[in-house]
């Protein structure tokens, strides 16, 4: 009988698997639970958005595309770059549309990374980095982030976590899990590290349209020198509640698209056409109304926001107020917790999920998170529930 565990490498055996998905699997089996978990739109994908895939589909548009993806869809993302960053890309060379921006991360790393390799992570972050890294043979390091300053990476933590190994910056903003931004000013300080150290930057942009208050969404890219040594990744999930299409993309110099679609060739060769079309069809109607979808979806987020905000304010949970994204992440340690203490007793005792901040870094050890992409009246619930698990926390322990 053949050994798997011994065929199997050492890189992939190491992957642990995702906190969040652990959870939510199990909130499938709680009728009456309600998931604060997945981050995921709870808005359907905008009407226009969905008779453009249907019109595809009857119109026999159902072949394989380029490698690289629609050319209209090349464009019209190159002439949202355009619009609402400054940057300009070429649709034919420096555009990769992929299967959401989870594979155009993938395919980031696997181009850029030579075994040994170390990639910079925010800590917290988004679940896929530091396993993405891993699998490609590279080593990731966590760059520590903090609520006192605002979740933001410091010129200080960059230039502590480089060595001479060192290859390339995640940038991850706005930030899941913490809902933390990183404005130009504070964007432009770390510049001078990265140029020094000749580091690449992988900027995944996914939430990039999700920030509330007066102050703008900055790409790194879009900062002087630092184009040419980015590579941009985003997608339409999020802002577009297309989650279930999985379309993303990439933005970056022709060199290095060309060698992340030799990858996405052999592996993947094109994102469904009939997602591409819709994605095309989100950015052409866009561009004519203000992206009036988007704006309508986030005006409810932000009300959300607030909402949640408040509630663990009165709960006495510390939390730092997100500025962009859908997600809040409070601490749990004053209850005498770790955040998978918490999580674990929270759904067993109230049927409310969230996710423990384990599973976006070392950070996160006596953090939750949070989504509040979730129907206000299933908040109120779920507040209404934590609220009294608080309350009553050493009756649970």
């Amino acid at each position: 009988m053949l050994d798997w565990s011994r065929m199997i490498p050492r890189r992939i055996r190491d992957v642990k698997p995702s906190g969040i998905r652990k959870f939510f699997d199990i909130v499938g089996t709680m009728p009456d639970a309600i998931s604060l978990g997945v981050g995921e739109p709870d808005f359907v994908t905008p009407y226009h958005i969905r008779e453009e895939a249907i019109r595809s589909i009857r119109e026999g548009k159902t072949q394989y595309t380029s490698n690289r993806g629609l050319l209209s869809l090349r464009t019209e993302i190159a002439a949202y770059m355009r619009a609402r960053q400054g940057l300009s890309y070429d649709p034919e060379r420096e555009i990769l549309v992929t299967v959401g921006g989870s594979e155009a991360i993938d395919l980031a790393l696997r181009a850029l990374v030579d075994f040994g390799d170390e990639i910079l992570v925010p800590d917290p972050c988004y679940v896929s980095y530091a396993p993405c890294v891993q699998i490609a043979g590279g080593i990731p390091v966590p760059v520590t982030t903090c609520a006192e300053q605002e979740f933001r990476i410091t010129p200080e933590a960059l230039e502590a976590a480089i060595t001479p190994r060192t290859k390339a910056l995640i940038l991850s903003y706005p930030n899941n899990p913490t809902g933390a931004t990183m404005p130009a000013d504070w964007l432009k300080r770390l510049v001078p590290i990265i140029e020094k150290h000749d580091l690449a930057v992988i900027s995944d942009e996914i939430y990039g349209e999700l920030t509330y208050g007066d102050e703008p969404f900055v790409s790194v890219a879009a900062l002087p020198g630092m184009r040419e040594r980015s590579i941009v990744v985003s997608g339409f999930s999020k802002a577009f509640a297309m989650t279930g299409w999985r379309v993303g993309y990439v933005c970056a110099p022709a060199e290095i698209v060309k060698e992340m679609t030799k990858i996405h060739q052999f592996t993947i060769m094109c994102a469904s056409t009939m997602s591409q079309n819709a994605a095309a069809a989100a950015l052409k109607q866009g561009a004519i109304d203000g992206y009036q979808c988007v704006e309508e979806m986030k005006e409810q987020y932000d009300r959300r926001r607030r909402l949640m905000h408040d509630a663990f304010a009165k709960m006495g949970l510390e939390c730092f107020e997100p500025k962009g994204a859908f997600y809040e992440f409070p601490s749990v340690e004053k209850l005498g917790m770790t955040g998978d203490e918490f999580a674990e007793k929270l759904l067993q005792a109230k049927g409310v999920a969230v996710v423990p901040g384990s599973a976006f870094g070392e950070f996160g050890k006596y953090h939750v998170r949070c989504c509040y992409a979730v129907a206000v009246d299933s908040l109120r619930e779920a507040f209404s529930r934590m609220s009294d698990f608080v309350a009553h926390v050493d009756s649970y322990r």
